[in-house]
């Protein structure tokens, strides 16, 4: 199988899921929870800080997260479009 074979299968699979999904929310829990204890271990790694201080704090380091990969995304946009223009690409 062709690996865009492949990438159309997955997609397949996973609208299917998806629509067969009564709570998203829920389905989605785990992997938010994971993210957000990543972000305050991250900012109070021997768990010193008051929750309140380490939510704040977890909160902003997420934020630039972010931040950072929208950087990253924008510099990558325009990195492509100037080979675009270089090669007189359009689109």
């Amino acid at each position: 199988m062709s690996p865009e074979q492949r990438s159309l299968r997955s997609r397949i699979a996973a609208h299917t899921s998806w629509a067969n999904t009564s709570d998203r929310a829920a389905r989605t829990a785990p992997a938010r929870r994971a993210a957000l204890d990543r972000f305050e271990k991250q900012v109070d790694p021997d768990g010193t800080l008051s929750p309140a201080e380490r939510a704040i704090r977890a909160e902003h380091a997420r934020k630039a997260h972010f931040a950072r990969l929208a950087l990253k995304s924008a510099q990558a946009r325009r990195r492509k479009g100037r080979r675009s223009n270089e090669t007189g690409a359009t689109g």
